[in-house]
């Protein structure tokens, strides 16, 4: 199938108005809608904004690709948008996006539909097709460049395909060259997994290396890699954002990335992969070696990453049902309460979807997800038993990720103890063995070992926390608000939203007010900055002002990480301070945010006294944090706000 099947005058739309991401996405979103693509709208803008939210799809060299497998596709299409001032699209490598292909597929789409959408995102990595479609001037134009790309891709995969079977066929005369592998896979399998194929192909083509490129991509596994391949290579690329299997490098010189790493720093990559110094990884049983996945990481880092494979999996638990539960206030404080007269069957229902049903699987979630990064899906079910233990042993979230390191790391001992047993019962390992053994180890482990320590410990905090009052409750504020802002979205965080959502679910709501507002500071203070100290920065720095306003109030903290990245010795420490204040204040005046997430919303969804409390100190905290970053900055010099204005030209 040809890409300009897909894409078609109907879905081009030459001049975009928006002058930020979410204004872009609503464009194309409506280009898609009119041109009879899409039965539910909400149902796939939904499905592009939770795609954007686990890793941006603006790629970078000026393109976004926005994409979605979605039923609410009524056929696969793609709409292209195009602006010529650039917007900022939160790309990898942090420069205005002015090419936009937004991807529509439906659920189970026929595979020359995937093929398709796998040659775009290749074609884009090509300089000339990216220059002459942003000097296009007509739909038509545009699709003539389009399938002009499209017959020499077609071609070169042609001349690629000659080549591999002539390598093949003198495998002697090449045995002696770099020869290395890749294998690619994002979360929805249409975008960045090809992108990142081609990205990696080219540059292996400029520095002399011969690659074979296996991608994950939706329509399945392609150009698989084979036992061949794997013993004749010197490196192994996975560049995946999900999990893909691995066992088979056992040996091998294995480089593990996320896949913008493919796209954005292929040289590295490459590099790496040619490095015979590295230590091998190694696979026993189905296991992936940490060791070698982390080869460049600490203990620490890869701890970390195991649980942030757990917080993310149960944030949506956490957010939606919090969220539920505030909205249960609106109707009443005690609505929720059959015997309450305040009582509302409407708002006892959402009470128990929310309470009852969302957050009692956040733990369970917790622990499985993180069992399963350091265990691959044979650690999953010990790890949900374990969680499920620690809600009903009183142990929290602290007997949680307990039990998720525990029942991870247990199965990857059951998996080594039988690595042994005949050839004969491995069928038997990932159905019955693994299974029985782990969930039954870890559960026996939860309840006689680790439970009655995590509830004392848990309780113990609880108790803390339920107990503090006035300087403590301030100082309280202060530090979560603090870390809110440390590196707006790293690791210091994320433990702060991680321990307020905690103590949210134990009906505790001073942590996560702190947090909430102090993670909004940020953005909202950046935006206060440019509209006192205007002469401090650029033409194209304020023309984020309006943005920076909304993601704050929405408490996207990452808002303002473009700033921070630029300027982190001036930025963070104005931001802490703000969001400390922030924290401060909003807990010392008793304001009480009901859901871990939602912004100014959610935040009018509580008791109108809370919410005034709380937008005080938003206020308070983004002015004070405005100012001390107004008085550091340094004036724009005449050469930056000439190379500005040029940009904006």
């Amino acid at each position: 199938m040809r890409i300009t099947e897909l894409l078609t005058k109907d879905t081009i739309a030459m001049d975009l108005n928006a002058t930020e991401k979410n204004g872009v996405i609503d464009e194309l979103v409506t280009q898609l809608d009119e041109a009879g693509i899409l039965n539910d709208v909400e149902s796939f803008k939904s499905a592009i904004f939770n795609r954007e939210s686990q890793s941006t799809t603006g790629i970078g060299e000026g393109i976004a690709i926005p994409h979605a497998k979605v039923a609410a596709v009524n056929k696969p299409a793609i709409a292209f948008g195009k602006s010529q001032s650039g917007v900022d699209y939160q790309s990898l490598d942090m420069q205005p996006a002015h090419l936009f292909f937004m991807i529509a597929a439906p659920e189970g789409g026929a595979q020359t539909h995937l093929d398709a959408l796998a040659k775009l995102s290749g074609i884009l990595m090509d300089d000339k097709v990216r220059a002459d479609l942003l000097a296009a001037q007509s739909p038509e134009e545009v699709l003539q460049i389009i399938d002009r790309a499209d017959d020499e891709a077609t071609e070169e995969e042609n001349a690629e395909q000659q080549s591999v079977a002539t390598t093949t066929s003198t495998d002697d005369e090449a045995k002696d060259e770099p020869y290395i592998l890749a294998v690619t896979a994002c979360p929805t399998g249409i975008a960045h997994t090809y992108m990142a194929r081609d990205s990696l192909k080219k540059q292996a083509k400029q520095m002399g290396v011969q690659i074979k490129v296996e991608t994950n991509g939706s329509g399945g596994v392609k150009n698989a890699l084979t036992d061949e391949d794997i013993a004749k290579a010197t490196g192994i690329i996975v560049a995946a954002d999900v999990h893909v299997e691995t066992d088979r490098f056992d040996g091998k010189n294995v480089v593990e990335v996320p896949v913008a790493d493919g796209i954005k720093r292929p040289e590295t990559l490459i590099n790496l992969a040619q490095d015979t110094s590295r230590k091998p990884f190694v696979a026993s049983g189905g296991k992936r070696n940490q060791a070698a996945e982390d080869n460049s990481k600490g203990i620490g880092k890869t701890i970390y990453k195991h649980l942030m494979n757990g917080v993310s999996n149960m944030l949506p638990l956490v957010i939606s049902g919090g969220i539920l539960m505030a909205i249960v206030f609106l109707f009443g404080a005690n609505s929720f309460d059959p015997k309450s007269s305040e009582h509302n069957a409407f708002a006892e229902q959402l009470w128990n979807i929310g309470k009852n049903s969302a957050f009692a699987l956040i733990i369970p979630i917790l622990a499985g997800y993180i069992a399963r990064s350091i265990a691959d899906k044979p650690g999953f079910a010990a790890g949900l038993v374990g969680g499920m233990l620690a809600v009903s042993g009183d142990a929290g979230f602290i007997g949680g990720i307990l039990a998720g390191f525990l029942a991870g790391y247990l199965t990857q001992g059951v998996k080594r103890l039988v690595n042994g047993l005949p050839q004969s019962l491995e069928g038997l390992k990932p159905t019955l063995i693994y299974p029985v053994l782990s969930v039954t180890i870890t559960g026996l482990l939860m309840v006689y070992v680790i439970n009655p320590p995590a509830s004392w410990l848990n309780n113990l905090l609880l108790n803390g926390l339920n107990g503090l009052s006035g300087a403590n409750i301030v100082l309280l504020g202060l530090v979560i608000g603090a870390m809110m802002a440390i590196d707006m979205g790293g690791p210091f965080n994320k433990a702060a939203y991680v321990f307020a959502t905690a103590a949210l679910t134990e009906g505790n709501s001073a942590p996560i007010t702190a947090a909430m507002i102090g993670g909004m500071v940020p953005p909202i203070a950046i935006s206060i900055a440019m509209l006192i100290f205007r002469k401090k920065f650029t033409k194209e720095q304020k023309g984020s002002i309006i943005p920076n306003f909304v993601m704050g109030f929405s408490f996207i903290t990452e808002g303002a990480i473009p700033f921070a990245a630029a300027d982190p010795l001036r930025v963070i420490p104005s931001m802490m301070v703000g969001s400390g204040v922030a924290g401060a204040i909003a807990l010392g005046l008793g304001s009480a945010i009901q859901a871990p997430h939602g912004g100014i919303i959610v935040i009018f969804a509580t008791d109108i006294t809370h919410a005034l409390q709380s937008l005080i100190a938003i206020i308070i905290g983004a002015v004070v944090a405005a100012i001390i970053y107004g008085l550091l900055k340094p004036k724009v010099t005449q050469v930056e706000a000439e190379a500005s204005e040029a940009m904006n030209e």
